[in-house]
């Protein structure tokens, strides 16, 4: 698989970005053959319509497409990709000049269109390819787009093919592809290295419970990522009913989004100093599960009631967000698949997110906004503190009541972080429940470009 904008060349077919309240004057300069082929074709500017135009000797003299109008586009994403489903097979280059929020989101949204996932049967061909359009960083989006791949790739890979072994490989093939340095505490080295939640949660599965570390860049500002890697979660002695465990290879969808960004990252070559951590595990079913009640001494010292095995990703987390305080970076980020109340709150397309710093969340917002990946802005509301608080233990992994359920997670996690003052987390979803352009059904990354966008302005690069 390819996401990268072909060669140029004369045998490129020219693509016209046609927008509906523009088609009449389109049509008008056109010539005559091609004016009554759109009419007869119905060719109205539509969002997505796409207008094959023959040449003379049977093959493709140009291409059309429909750009629809401002509030069709203001509907959803990536609008060209569309188009890039359905145009015969062939390369393609842009003669029409977009705006240049439109250009490079649709650019990239051409290049995820050919995103496959044929790990266990054969795909179908990537179909038509684009010249990266004069004005974009092309270097950029493919990195961009690279990352993204290895998101989804890692997302779709079910738990058997993706255990915590299977994703300490793909961190370390990651790290060799970037040059960067990896190290990897395992099983009872977790206890020996003072990591007794990960431990905990993971103990009971067949692939031991780690904590990765890897490391890239030498200078500049130091960035960490830490990403929730629970491989499958039965929901541990809490088991989860059937339906409720069946998309459950995506909970470690936080890990695959930060090794998708620290890809992004490496490759484009920014200079910071950046860390990630991935506490990969599986919450799984065994006689030396973790259980309802029992207490757990996490690596900060807090105590913590166990009121819900099923509330695990906060677990691994928490050790791993200690760590990271240790040594305080400039920006702290953690991403995870961890609460369905977020799913209730914003539904599958967007990326809530907390932030202890204002200027810090502003950024985000905005980059989000500019690069259209959605975000949205959620509250560390200081009443619900008590919440967490059981009073057998400093903390409750899983309050009682149902109520603000995302919002007593990131509360939880932000009492392991003490000694960085810019600390975002993420409560992502990590997987598109039905086909959208540029984003087949199946894992996607969420966050990790308005990120990426938005590090310069944070970090002062």
């Amino acid at each position: 698989m390819s996401l990268r904008f072909a060669s140029d060349s004369p045998d490129a077919i020219p693509l016209h970005v046609v927008p509906k309240d523009d088609v009449e004057g389109w049509t008008a300069a056109q010539p005559e053959r091609v004016r009554q082929w759109a009419q007869a074709n119905g060719f109205d500017g539509s969002l997505g319509k796409v207008l094959v135009i023959p040449a003379e000797d049977g093959g493709i003299d140009a291409a059309a497409v429909g750009f629809g109008t401002a509030a069709d586009r203001a509907r959803g994403r990536f609008a060209l990709a569309r188009a890039q489903a359905v145009l015969p097979d062939a390369t393609y280059r842009l003669v029409t000049e977009l705006e240049p929020g439109h250009r490079d989101e649709n650019a990239l949204g051409w290049l995820l269109s050919r995103y496959r996932f044929g790990r266990y049967r054969a795909t179908a061909p990537e179909g038509a390819a684009l010249v990266a359009p004069d004005g974009v960083d092309a270097d950029r989006l493919e990195a961009i787009a690279g990352g993204e791949a290895l998101t989804r790739d890692l997302i779709n890979t079910p738990a058997a093919d993706m255990g915590p072994d299977a994703l300490e490989e793909a961190a370390r093939d990651l790290a060799s592809d970037i040059g960067a340095e990896i190290q990897v505490t395992t099983g009872g080295a977790l206890l020996d290295d003072n990591f007794p939640m990960i431990h905990a949660v993971g103990r009971a599965a067949a692939s031991a419970p780690r904590l990765i570390d890897m490391r890239w860049g030498t200078e500049g500002p130091t960035v960490t990522l830490v990403g929730k890697g629970v491989c499958f979660d039965t929901g541990g002695l809490n088991i989860k009913p059937g339906a409720s465990m069946g998309l459950m290879k995506k909970d470690m969808g936080g890990a695959a989004t930060v090794l998708g960004l620290a890809s992004m990252i490496a490759t484009l070559k920014l200079p910071v100093q950046l860390r990630v951590l991935v506490p990969a595990v599986e919450n799984n079913i065994a006689g030396n599960a973790f259980r309802p009640q029992d207490i757990l001494t996490s690596r900060k010292g807090l105590t913590v009631e166990i009121n819900n095995t099923d509330a695990e990703g906060r677990l691994v987390l928490a050790d791993a967000l200690a760590l990271a305080d240790e040594t305080p970076s400039d920006l702290l980020i953690s991403m995870a698949t961890l609460t369905g109340a977020a799913r209730v709150a914003v539904g599958p397309d967007i990326a809530p997110f907390y932030a202890t710093d204002p200027a810090l969340a502003a950024a985000i917002r905005a980059a989000g906004n500019a690069i259209a990946d959605p975000v949205w802005e959620m509250p560390y509301h200081q009443p619900y503190e008590e919440m967490i608080e059981p009073g057998i233990a400093d903390l409750d992994n899983a309050p009682k009541g149902g109520f603000a359920g995302s919002i007593t997670a990131a509360l939880f996690l932000r009492r392991f972080v003490t000694e960085t003052p810019r600390y975002a987390h993420f409560d992502i979803y990590g997987w598109q429940p039905s086909p959208a352009p540029a984003r087949p059904k199946g894992g996607v990354g969420q966050g990790a470009r308005a990120i990426l966008q938005a590090l310069p302005g944070v970090l002062g690069l």
